[in-house]
């Protein structure tokens, strides 16, 4: 049998400290983005009216926050309300809603065009119609027969058509109600953290460690842009992938500390430069 060396002996001593001290580095603080698919989110954007939220400590946003188990999970949600992009979220609604209308306005024209067997067949085309409409809908809808002769002109008094056809007539009118859910849902998102206590990590800080993961995603940006050239390294062993990573944060630690030294520059001096988009 292989004599245990000193070194193996010493494991089953540390293992539980060394288990002790990896559970410490895994308690982190989470905060992040919930997705706006999802229904619970729908809802709670939706139904929060303007009483509820509370100026930002971050200029430009308003918070209100509530808890939630979505996924079993226990969780903090805030409501985020943004300033700038409530702004730019409404021009785009406003926009959106003439271009709805005007695809409506020539999808009941055509509608009105067509002869219909019945009265029942014509009611189920107009609310068929209306039900693909998220933000306008019908009114004054009468149904009214359309009488066809087999000669062409004005028929006789006595003269019985040939074939009876029915067709819509109606107008279109904004919904009040979905337009005001839409205005009310503009410029809002949700951050959960997993940090119950305000106390412990207040919105305001939620806020700003969301914010601030702008500047990582942009580092990791440029570590991936193509210019450079890593998709195109093929390394053998795990130290030359190692190495190829170290000399990679060292080029994106020296790029952001230049970039923090500009922007220090730049404040001081309360100067700025145009962006690449000019």
């Amino acid at each position: 049998m292989r004599p245990v060396p000193k070194s193996d002996k010493n494991i089953p001593m540390c293992v539980p400290k060394l288990r002790s001290s990896i559970f410490l580095c895994l308690v982190f603080v989470l905060a992040m983005m919930v997705p706006a698919s999802l229904k619970p989110v729908n809802i709670l954007v939706e139904s929060l009216g303007d009483e509820t939220f509370e100026d930002s400590e971050v200029s430009g946003y308003r918070i209100a926050s509530c808890c939630s188990d979505y996924g079993g999970v226990r969780q903090r949600w805030l409501v985020i309300e943004s300033e700038l992009g409530r702004v730019r979220q409404l021009k785009h609604l406003e926009k959106r809603l003439n271009k709805k209308l005007t695809l409506a306005q020539r999808a009941l024209k055509r509608l009105m065009k067509q002869d219909f067997a019945c009265v029942a067949d014509a009611e189920i085309a107009a609310q068929k119609l209306s039900r693909g409409w998220k933000y306008h809908l019908l009114e004054s809808l009468t149904i009214d027969p359309h009488l066809h002769y087999a000669q062409v002109g004005r028929p006789c008094k006595d003269q019985e058509p040939e074939q009876i056809t029915y067709r819509v007539t109606a107008s279109i009118f904004e919904d009040p109600e979905a337009v005001k859910v839409a205005r009310r849902r503009a410029g809002r998102f949700i951050l959960a953290t997993n940090v119950l206590d305000a106390e412990t990590l207040s919105n305001d800080e939620v806020l700003r460690e969301y914010k601030g993961q702008q500047s990582s995603e942009r580092g990791f940006r440029f570590l991936k842009d193509p210019l450079f050239f890593t998709s195109s390294v093929f390394l053998k062993t795990p130290r030359r992938v190692a190495a190829l990573a170290m000399v990679m944060g060292l080029c994106l630690l020296v790029y952001t500390l230049g970039q923090r030294q500009l922007r220090q520059v730049l404040a001081q001096e309360q100067e700025t430069i145009p962006n690449q988009l000019g």
